[in-house]
Formats: structure tokens, C-alpha cells, sequence
């Protein structure tokens, strides 16, 4: 069974996440949803002769502005049984591109060079979804053909209260990570009772740190398979591609991130390979990658990509 949930004025929470948030939808275990979601405050819309989606006027009608600094997200969707302790396994299975602009732009005291811009400026591109290209106002046609969601998280801890949207943490939240694509699987540790998903960011195109502050901001249409996993534990948000495990962590601190990562990475090597931890941490040297996930959300993200061809067991 496909569920469907559209954004909008009953749908959206804006800037944040918390536990006591009520879901806009409940589904089964295994079963598949479809979100449509939208980006964007009044100070970044085009003209409205690009068209600005209903569902977005919608939002802003009601709610003015966001009730923490951070992003529109669509949802939660609960999981009838899920517990905490429990894994959300998070397919996602298609994206699509849900408007025909993006937005993108650099202003002062933000980004990785807070202190090189000295005035914000706004960039809109216009949208091929057909063609699946972005054309910057400056001439450049960014290709589309990877999009994929910022913020994917499920509900934190009640004892974390509301939290702005801002930084990824444990939850998940703006992982901001360009590797979550159709055809990747997501894992988020659960933390309260129906786990509830929200989705939101969408990300037209990004490149590994996302420098500026923004990606090429823009409305996305994914359709998830959502799926209890009482067989696992997560601290951190992991993930997997048809060829690729991914382990993620984030912290103000890089180096911090750097060391969260490759620790769940030498986990996941030591349990499905049957290496020790030592042997684990010399592969990861020589075949796995570590990445920037992006430097500018508060909490700094890197992720560790190993081929899942080095996870098969050796002993």
C-alpha cells in the first residue's frame, strides 16, 4: 500500500523537531509513502510568475515564519510499533523534482567564509524538470540528476525538548548528505514511540561541504518504504547504497566527527567481516573514503564510504 502526504499548512512543522509533535500520518511497518515537500521563507521566493506552489503559500499563510531558525519539513509519519531503541530502516525509492526553481545564496557571517562576503545576495535558477537542469542566473546548467532530501529525521529524545533544525545530530535531521539519493537506504535510530519521519530540504544539487550555506534549494517528491528493524542498534544515523555503506557522524568539531565515523565504521567491519578492530581500522586506511559531509550547519558532518565487498566475511 502507498500512503501519500502533500506539504501544507496541516502538514508542515517549520524550524523544528520535537518528541510531543503529533503525526500527520500512521502507517504500517513495510508500508510505502509518498511526500511531496517545499523550501523557502517569503525573503527567497521568485516572482510569482515562476510559480510559487499552493502548498507553500499555504504554509507561510499560517505560519508566518519558522518557529526556530530551520527549514520546512513535511510530516512527522509514525510507525505503528516502533519503540525506542528501535532502527528505522528508510528506503527511498524514488525523488522527483517538485517545482521549476530553485534558490541559492551567500550573505555575510555564514558558510565556511563567514567573513569574505560582505552582502547577501540571492540566486534563482530555473528548472528543467524534463531536462533535469538547473541554469543559473549567470549562465551555468547544473545538472539534476541526483536530488536528494537534507533533512531526514525521526522525532529526537523528549528530554531534548524543541530543536531547531539547523544541525544534524543524532535523530538525523539536515545530514545534508548528496550521497542519500533514490535507491539508498537511510537508518535512524529510533527514539520515541512511532518513530515519526519528517522530510524536508530539497536539494536540487550539492556539492560535498555545501560551502555557502546552500545547495540549490528547491521542492522535492519522494516516495519512501519505511521498516522496523528490531534486529539493529544505532547511536548514529548510518546508510547504505547498492554498492556502499556509509557510517555518518557530526559535531562542532571535525576532528570529533572524523573519529564518531570511522569508530561506527570499524563496528561495522569488525561485525560483518569477523576482523578485529585492529585489522578493521588498517582496511579502513586503505579502501575506505572519509568525507566532508558539509561545515556549515553548527554540527559538522563527515561521513566514512566503504565498498561492501570489503565487508564480506573473512573468518
Amino acid at each position: 500500500m502507498t500512503h501519500r502526504l502533500d506539504a501544507g499548512a496541516e502538514t508542515a512543522h517549520w524550524g523544528y523537531f520535537e518528541a510531543a509533535l503529533a503525526p500527520r500520518l500512521t502507517i504500517n511497518s513495510g508500508e510505502r509513502v509518498t511526500i511531496s515537500t517545499v523550501s523557502g521563507g517569503a525573503d527567497v521566493l521568485p516572482d510569482p510568475s515562476w510559480g510559487i506552489p499552493p502548498g507553500l503559500t499555504a504554509i507561510h499563510q499560517r505560519f508566518g515564519g519558522p518557529a526556530l531558525p530551520g527549514h520546512i519539513c513535511t510530516g512527522p509519519v509514525a510507525v505503528k510499533g516502533a519503540r525506542p531503541g528501535q532502527v528505522l530502516q528508510v528506503d527511498i525509492e524514488a525523488i522527483d523534482l517538485h517545482y521549476d526553481w530553485g534558490y541559492t545564496f551567500v550573505a555575510p557571517l555564514v558558510g565556511a567564509l563567514p567573513d569574505d562576503v560582505k552582502a547577501r545576495r540571492l540566486f534563482h535558477s530555473r528548472i528543467d524538470r524534463q531536462a533535469k537542469l538547473a541554469r543559473m542566473p549567470w549562465g551555468h546548467e547544473i545538472p539534476l540528476d541526483r536530488p536528494f532530501f537534507g533533512v531526514m529525521a525521526v522525532a529526537p529524545p523528549a528530554e531534548w525538548g524543541r530543536i531547531n533544525t539547523l544541525p544534524p545530530r543524532r535523530n538525523g535531521g539536515n545530514l545534508d548528505n548528496k550521497e542519500l539519493v533514490a535507491g539508498t537506504t537511510l537508518y535512524l535510530p529510533v527514539h520515541v514511540e512511532g518513530a515519526n519521519f519528517s522530510v524536508g530540504d530539497g536539494h536540487g544539487a550539492q556539492g560535498d561541504g555545501e560551502v555557502c550555506i546552500t545547495a540549490i534549494e528547491t521542492g522535492l517528491i519522494g516516495t519512501f518504504t519505511l521498516t522496523l528493524r528490531a534486529d539493529m542498534s544505532l547511536t548514529w544515523p548510518m546508510a547504505e547504497t547498492p554498492t556502499h555503506a556509509i557510517t555518518m557522524a557530526f559535531d562542532p568539531d571535525l576532528d570529533a566527527a572524523v573519529q564518531i565515523a570511522l569508530r561506527s565504521m570499524i563496528d561495522l567491519v569488525s561485525a560483518r567481516s569477523g576482523l578485529d578492530r585492529d585489522e578493521a581500522f588498517a582496511l579502513l586506511s586503505l579502501v575506505a573514503d572519509v568525507r566532508v559531509t558539509q561545515v556549515v550547519n553548527g554540527n559538522k558532518g563527515i561521513h566514512v564510504m566503504i565498498d561492501k565487498k570489503w565487508l564480506a566475511k573473512v573468518r
